[in-house]
């Protein structure tokens, strides 16, 4: 079995409306492509990763592609899309 060739992670943070709803977004669309989703609550890793919440824990949610920052506060699903064919 082959790894994927891309990966996803979604930072987020408890009690975020619109983590809620890019999680929403995203799980149809890795299941489409085959691609695992990961869900990282920047508060809970703060203690292990402060970095991250401090790189990103003010602009929540991000979409996170291959590691990179994607998009930020929505889903950009459009780019997201084309992104994932390369």
């Amino acid at each position: 079995m082959t790894a994927p060739a891309h990966t996803i992670t979604l930072l987020t943070r408890a009690g975020c409306s619109s983590c809620v709803t890019a999680l929403d977004r995203l799980v149809p669309l890795c299941e489409e492509f085959g691609i695992p989703l990961e869900s990282v609550d920047v508060d809970e890793v703060a203690a292990v990763d402060p970095e991250l919440r401090a790189e990103y824990g003010d602009r929540l949610p991000v979409v996170l592609l291959d590691g990179r920052e994607h998009s930020y506060w929505e889903v950009d699903e459009v780019r997201l899309r084309s992104d994932l064919t390369i």
